[in-house]
């Protein structure tokens, strides 16, 4: 030992050691008769006075008795702070504590889209279990809808929220009694939700990516296909409270897992699926009956207006709630004149990517982090207007969006619109011609395209081997909706239509409309319409991108809801049909060089369920004597024609 190491501080250590040995090896006596070895405390009292902010776990009672975890970090010495809510099904603790750290920009990280106005702005933030998951009591119902015919209990996520704001506002003694509400997806849902009766202390609403009509065009089905991942969803979230039981697969490419399963439903039954409550439901409500009308969002939303500013978030390439917020916003600014506290948001985005690095998607470029920008520069002065006591200027446009191909942000009074002023939206109907080609004259005579349709090889989503779920599946099933479509293109069961190189910019503002005229000589069959953005063969800064398809818009149909989504009817076989319906909004500009492209196919595999082609009551339950191939004419000419309605920006950009 060192001589340095002297003095009564080392004499009192080492006889603390030595009385610490001698007891370890004492025999038991009459005033020692249970020794131990114990090195671990009764109670361990941890200490938090150097970290930067204060964590409070509560458990806040609703009006039914059930209470609801929630976590609360607030910024040491914060006073009159406005607080920020989040109400998740995904678990509030694993979200606020997957960094264990003193400091609050540490804890609250990409996960946290509102992690600015929290960390730089000095905000509260409240993350809250819903009812019956993770922390909370009570029964867990899958996006649980208003008290009513379809929820006869006395409480929903509206009241949740407002019971939650009112304790917030009242035990919270930091904050200024100002609440925002804000999630992306289901979390973006249960902020609609607090639209509904709001507490007046909610200030501000940002539903993001949001969930509102899951039939017609979000998580569950896409005008009647079935979204097949939606089983694993519901199986993962209801299985177990805490969502710690795991889908099982039994193939490496869920092309082969799927298609071995045969029908949906089937694969339903193969996984234990009716025991799940959603489950169920999904199974048992195929069109668009008085089960969804009764929660879609938009249509309950728009019916009683909304007193809280909102900034509704949407993303373009947005995977999974691709149709919500821009339904929503439009049927609030149809049914209501005063829209001056409703502000829009598009972005260049898959699904909830607004958290993240947003200077690309997959191949996609956009010159700069379009995701930083709109936490930045869009929803913290939103938030901060609206929430903080100085209430700063608000300097943001009813709608910002991100125009792609151009690659620049446009600040517009409405949507649809493709420019601030001086320029209109002409809707030019862009035809499918004989030979492939696409051009905005109307082919004359009476001319088909065909192909066959065989539900025993359905077009990939995507080239295989596909994975949708878990770690290898996650980047793929991100950026799906701006994958090279030129795997499909090459299928004799996909048609492809093209126009020449354009010598001029084509932009599109607004939702493209299909109308196919097609055949089949099955009794059903779905159809799928993808508007591509075709590069130029060679590009010289970016070789990898020489002839990139790229899909600007694109869904399906499932041809048995071609008159009416509640009331499906059988397609007479061999007779011409007209199959019209809505692609997702775009804000894209096809550049001088490029060619716009019109793919048209039958399957879209395995992301939407098989159409066995033979008319049965109920697709989940189809039989496999039921999947049959089905040849499948486009019809080209004279009034009959095959188009699809664009709407065009013409004058001023």
């Amino acid at each position: 030992m060192s001589k340095k190491l002297r003095g009564p501080g080392l004499g009192l250590l080492l006889s603390a050691v030595g009385i610490l040995i001698g007891n370890a090896g004492a025999p038991a006596t009459a005033g020692n008769s249970n020794p131990t070895l114990n090195e671990t405390p009764a109670t361990f009292s941890p200490r938090f006075d150097s970290f930067d902010y204060v964590k409070r776990e509560v458990m806040i009672p609703m009006r039914d008795g059930v209470k609801l975890k929630t976590i609360i970090l607030i910024p040491r010495g914060a006073q009159r702070a406005p607080i920020l809510l989040t109400r998740t099904p995904y678990g509030a603790t694993a979200r606020l504590e997957k960094n264990s750290s003193a400091h609050l920009s540490a804890v609250i990280d990409s996960n946290d889209v509102a992690d600015d106005a929290v960390v730089n702005g000095g905000y509260i933030r409240a993350m809250q279990d819903i009812r019956g998951k993770y922390g909370s009591e009570g029964e867990y119902v899958m996006t649980r809808p208003l008290q009513g015919p379809l929820n006869p209990t006395s409480v929903d996520h509206a009241t949740d929220t407002y019971d939650t704001i009112d304790w917030l506002v009242k035990n919270v003694p930091e904050t200024n009694g100002k609440v925002g509400i804000l999630g992306i997806s289901y979390d973006g849902f249960t902020s609609l939700m607090a639209l509904v009766h709001p507490h007046p202390a909610l200030r501000a609403a940002v539903p993001i990516n949001a969930m509102v009509d899951g039939w017609m065009g979000d998580d569950w089905f896409h005008k009647g296909a079935f979204r097949q991942d939606s089983l694993t969803y519901a199986h993962d979230q209801e299985a177990t409270r805490g969502s710690d039981l795991s889908w099982w697969a039994d193939h490496y490419d869920d092309y082969d897992t799927w298609l071995a399963a045969g029908s949906a439903g089937a694969m339903a039954e193969k996984h234990g699926l009716e025991q799940v409550g959603f489950a169920v439901k999904l199974m048992q409500h195929p069109a668009y009956d008085a089960f969804w009308q009764a929660q879609a969002m938009d249509k309950i939303l728009a019916k009683q207006g909304v007193a809280v500013p909102v900034m509704l978030v949407h993303s373009l390439w947005d995977q999974e709630d691709i149709y919500g917020n821009i339904a929503l916003y439009k049927a609030l600014r149809a049914q209501h004149a005063d829209q001056s506290q409703l502000f829009l948001v598009m972005g260049p985005w898959f699904h909830h990517q607004q958290r993240l690095e947003g200077s690309r998607i997959g191949a996609i470029e956009f010159g700069s982090d379009t995701a930083a920008y709109f936490r930045l520069r869009l929803l913290r002065p939103f938030l901060d207007h609206f929430l903080k006591d100085d209430a700063p200027p608000l300097d943001i446009a009813p709608v910002t969006a991100f125009e792609t191909g151009g690659n620049r942000w446009l600040s517009l009074p409405g949507w649809p619109m493709g420019c601030a002023s001086a320029c209109t939206i002409d809707h030019r109907k862009i035809y499918l011609q004989p030979n492939g080609n696409l051009g905005f004259t109307a082919p004359g005579g009476s001319g088909f395209e065909t192909y066959v349709s065989d539900p025993a090889k359905p077009v990939p989503y995507l080239p295989r081997p596909i994975h949708i779920g878990g770690d290898a599946g996650a980047a793929s099933w991100q950026t799906w909706l701006v994958s090279d479509q030129r795997d499909a293109a090459a299928r004799t069961d996909v048609l492809s239509f093209s126009t020449p190189a354009l010598k001029e910019p084509l932009k599109i503002s607004g939702e493209p409309i299909a109308n196919l005229v097609a055949s089949t000589t099955g009794s059903d069959g779905d159809f799928v319409v993808k508007l591509i953005d075709v590069y130029p063969d060679e590009v010289g800064r970016d070789p990898k991108m020489g002839g990139y398809q790229l899909m600007v818009s694109a869904d399906i149909l499932r041809g048995r809801y071609r008159d009416s989504f509640s009331d499906p009817r059988p397609i007479p076989a061999g007779k011409s049909q007209v199959f019209r319906f809505a692609l997702p909004t775009a804000n894209h500009v096809f550049l001088p060089g490029h060619r716009l492209m019109v793919q048209v196919q039958s399957t879209w595999f395995p992301i939407y369920d098989r159409n066995p082609q033979t008319y049965v009551d109920n697709i989940f339950f189809a039989k496999p004597g039921d999947y049959k191939q089905a040849t499948i004419k486009v019809f080209e000419g004279g009034s009959g024609s095959s188009f699809v309605d664009l709407p065009v920006v013409e004058g001023a950009r």
